[in-house]
C-alpha cells in the first residue's frame, strides 16, 4: 500500500474522509436529537474507541448537558429518559453488549455507534449510527481496506464524527462558547 514518496498523510485524511462521506447526516441529526433531550447521558467504549468518547463526553458537558463515563464512580444510574451512548466497531464486543441489556432493562435508550450494520450490538440498540469503517474485526486479509492498523480508522472517524456532533448539539441547545468554555476545567 505505501511506496517511496508516497504521502501517507493524504491517504490517510482520504480514507477517513470517505469513511464520514457515507454516514447518514440525518441519522447524525437524529442521534443529536436524542442526546439533547436525553435526562442523563452515561458513554462507553472499548480501548481506543473509549478515548475518543471520553473527549466527547468531555465536550457534552462543556455544552451543557449531564453526561457521565461508565466506569466512574461517579456514574448515576440510567433510567426512563436517559440515553446510554455507546461505542462498539466490530459491534460483538462482550462488555458492550452486557451494559446495553442493563440499559435497556433499566429504561434508558441505547444509541449505538459501529461499523457492523448486522453486529449483535445492533438488535440491541434503540438507535444505530453506522461509521462504515475498518475495525479490529475487518483488518486482516482481504477485508482490510485501510492504511491505518487494525480499528484506526473507525477511531478516527469517531473523533470527527463527535466534533461534528458537537457543533450540531451547539445549535441544538444553544450552547454559547463563552458558556463552553465556563464549564472546562480549572483543575489543569
Amino acid at each position: 500500500m505505501t511506496g517511496a514518496g508516497t504521502d501517507l498523510f493524504a491517504i490517510a485524511l482520504n480514507e477517513l474522509g470517505d469513511v464520514l462521506a457515507k454516514v447518514d447526516e440525518a441519522r447524525i441529526d437524529a442521534a443529536c436529537d436524542l442526546l439533547a433531550g436525553a435526562g442523563k447521558i452515561a458513554v462507553y467504549g472499548c480501548g481506543r474507541e473509549a478515548l475518543q468518547i471520553k473527549g466527547f463526553a468531555m465536550r457534552l458537558y462543556h455544552l451543557g448537558l449531564s453526561v457521565s463515563v461508565v466506569g466512574d464512580m461517579t456514574t448515576p444510574p440510567l433510567g426512563k429518559g436517559d440515553v446510554f451512548l455507546v461505542s462498539s466497531g466490530p459491534g460483538e464486543t462482550t462488555t458492550v453488549l452486557t451494559l446495553m441489556q442493563v440499559a435497556r432493562a433499566a429504561g434508558a435508550k441505547v444509541l449505538l455507534l459501529t461499523a457492523e450494520a448486522e453486529g449483535s450490538a445492533t438488535k440491541r440498540a434503540d438507535f444505530t449510527l453506522l461509521i462504515p469503517a475498518q475495525t479490529m474485526a475487518s483488518d486482516q486479509g482481504t477485508a482490510k481496506t485501510s492504511l491505518l492498523p487494525m480499528g484506526s480508522l473507525f477511531e478516527g472517524a469517531l473523533f470527527l464524527l463527535f466534533e461534528v456532533m458537537v457543533l450540531k448539539l451547539k445549535a441544538l441547545t444553544g450552547a454559547s462558547p463563552e458558556a463552553m468554555r465556563a464549564r472546562h476545567t480549572n483543575m489543569e
